[in-house]
């Protein structure tokens, strides 16, 4: 059974030095009392959070420089595909400029004293740009690229990019909206827990306890890593078998309840004049298997004929791949790829936000998904935080566009669980979970979590488990060893974050359930709205994990989920104390040597008995 709680504080040594004493000795000075519990633990979070914000000011800083240099790329590609010979082609091609990148307020072809436009941005808008316009325009006429500062209008983040063609005799001018910024502003201080998360309301913070209803204050956003949340007016109840019509009568009747979803004989009951805390303790009488608060949880972003051996790397020409995704090369995918780029037939449910379903970068990605949320709508994404995901599985490769993702075939299931705040219910998830497992889902990635241990939850996850499925999870960014559910669950593979030195990063969550870390922090991928954002967090560590899962399913089909995962241990790089410690679990994932190992070389000979085993009892059968 594993540790619930690793010992929480510092350990300080203290030197002892031995003096032979005068015969007079001088007054003995004072010794200094040493600083109480509650300043140090104070200090800690002074440190963590100074942390946190200087990680999503350099995401917002990465984001910017990714909205820039996408943008130069779309206006090369532009220039380099159109020679319009009316005013008329050049205004519809420009138009369809606009429509097709929704960043783009205005545009304008320029070529001498000749300048065709299109876009009609909001005269406030087009008054601020004024001066960065014209500078733009300017640059065009001697042939320069020209990039203005950021400039506000109405709270929101714009600049003005001018890009000659390759004659240096025209070029574009764009006005362009940088709002993303602002989105991964606010997306960070939410995913980082810098500020509350999620807003009391319909939602109370309470005791990270299961089956308890104790309200604690969350204050800051370092009181979230010692919170859960639940729905104050719901419960969820597992009976031992289903009700039946008339015991289904009586309970809504005594409680003024209604039955708000439903699956075999587990329950999510809603009432209008009972809190949780009542309806636990009523439906104590019926002996359920479990009765629990209705917990939320919360954001935590073809196979290759080489020789197995190979050791040379694959350098994708994706735009920003060079410059801004560190990641994948400090995991050794390139080297990676050269003996496995993954499998059509292979899927990653990403359990989330939803995905943008047209986002250039993920085009014949995707496979038919759900909505739990709304299951009227499509699983499209409301928060950015799915798409993000889903991009560092998945986002094309050797395309010419944006980033590329650690697979090049892997197919991506959207399975919308939270909502358009970024929370979402056990219940949500837990059907996620199934649906995804049903649908026929081989890895589910879960950058969501709570700390709270819900029967439900995990009775989803070990079905999923006991269908062959990996199932890979964010550890959480509070900087707490407090065990994250589901990354703390046996069946899954619980995730932890590192920098680009290879140190835990100071927001990841640790302790003796981690199992695996993966790059976490400043991750550049897809965002919805077509363009591209950096992140940090557990969260965009997770899908590091999940992919490479995915990886080794297409290397070695044969393998179950049990010896996936093995392998991800076992060949991951050793960071930290020797062996597996609380910060990095058995270390950074490797992905040329979880691919060696999984297939094709004689590392993965290791895994022959098991696999003929396997064959005989299927073949006994």
């Amino acid at each position: 059974m594993r540790r619930r709680y690793a010992l929480l504080g510092l350990l300080f040594t203290a030197a002892v030095a031995l003096f032979v004493v005068p015969l007079f000795a001088p007054p003995a000075a004072r010794t200094p009392s040493p600083p109480s519990t509650s300043s140090l633990k104070q200090a800690a979070a002074s440190k963590e959070l100074t942390y946190k914000h200087s990680s999503i000011k350099r995401d917002m800083q990465e984001t910017e420089r990714l909205s820039r240099k996408q943008s130069v790329r779309d206006a090369v590609q532009y220039l380099d595909g159109k020679s319009d010979a009316t005013v008329a082609a050049r205004t519809g091609s420009l138009e369809r400029l606009l429509r097709t990148h929704p960043e783009m307020q205005a545009v304008a072809w320029v070529k001498g004293s000749q300048t065709v436009a299109a876009g009609s941005p909001a005269q406030g808008l087009r008054k601020a740009a004024e001066p960065y316009w014209k500078h733009g325009e300017n640059a065009i006429r001697s042939g320069r690229a020209y990039t203005s500062s950021l400039f506000a209008y109405e709270g929101k983040s714009h600049f003005v990019l001018a890009q000659p063609a390759s004659d240096g005799k025209s070029g574009l001018v764009m006005l362009l909206s940088a709002s993303v910024v602002q989105e991964v502003e606010r997306h960070q201080r939410r995913n980082l827990r810098v500020v509350p998360y999620p807003a009391e309301g319909r939602y109370r913070i309470e005791s990270v306890l299961p089956n308890t209803t104790k309200d604690i204050t969350v204050k800051t956003g370092e009181d979230n890593g010692n919170a859960s949340h639940y729905s104050v007016d719901e419960v969820v109840v597992k009976f031992k078998k289903p009700l039946d019509n008339r015991q289904l009568l009586q309970i809504r009747k005594e409680l003024h309840l209604t039955v708000v979803r439903h699956l075999k004989q587990t329950y999510v009951f809603r009432s209008k004049k009972h809190s949780a805390e009542q309806l636990m303790k009523y439906f104590q009488k019926y002996d359920p298997v479990y009765v629990e608060p209705h917990y939320l949880y919360l954001t935590n972003e073809l196979p290759d004929e080489r020789a197995a051996n190979d050791s040379s790397t694959i350098v994708p020409n994706d735009t920003l791949y060079s410059e801004y995704q560190w990641n994948l090369p400090e995991i050794a995918t390139e080297q990676g790829w050269n003996v496995s780029k993954g499998s059509k037939d292979i899927v990653v449910a990403v359990v989330d936000t939803g995905v943008q379903s047209d986002h250039p970068d993920l085009k014949g990605r995707l496979v038919a998904g759900t909505n739990i949320v709304d299951p009227s709508s499509p699983p499209d994404d409301d928060v950015g935080h799915g798409t993000h995901v889903a991009g560092i599985i998945a986002a094309e490769v050797n395309n010419g566009e944006g980033v590329a993702g650690m697979t090049w075939f892997t197919k991506i299931m959207p399975v919308k669980v939270l909502d358009s705040t970024g929370a979402g219910s056990t219940y949500s998830v837990a059907e996620g979970v199934v649906w995804a497992v049903d649908h026929g889902a081989n890895v589910i990635n879960l950058s969501l979590g709570n700390y709270a241990d819900a029967e439900f939850m995990h009775d989803a996850l070990k079905y999923a488990y006991d269908h062959g499925v990996v199932l890979v999870a964010a550890s959480g960014n509070d900087n707490t060893d407090r065990p994250g559910y589901p990354a703390a669950y046996p069946e899954v593979l619980g995730v932890a974050a590192t920098d680009p030195n290879e140190a835990r990063a100071e927001y990841s969550n640790y302790g003796d359930y981690i199992d695996i870390a993966a790059p976490g922090t400043s991750i550049a991928s897809t965002y919805p709205g077509s363009r591209y954002a950096s992140l940090s967090g557990t969260s965009m560590a997770c899908p590091h994990v999940s992919a490479l899962a995915s990886l080794v399913r297409a290397a070695n089909p044969k393998m179950t989920n049990a010896e996936v995962m093995d392998v991800l241990r076992r060949t991951a790089k050793d960071l930290g104390s020797a062996g597996k410690d609380a910060s990095f679990g058995y270390g950074q994932i490797d992905v040329k040597a979880a691919l060696q190992a999984a297939g094709g070389t004689s590392s993965s000979l290791q895994l022959y008995p098991r696999q003929v085993k396997r064959d005989l009892e299927r073949i006994m059968k």
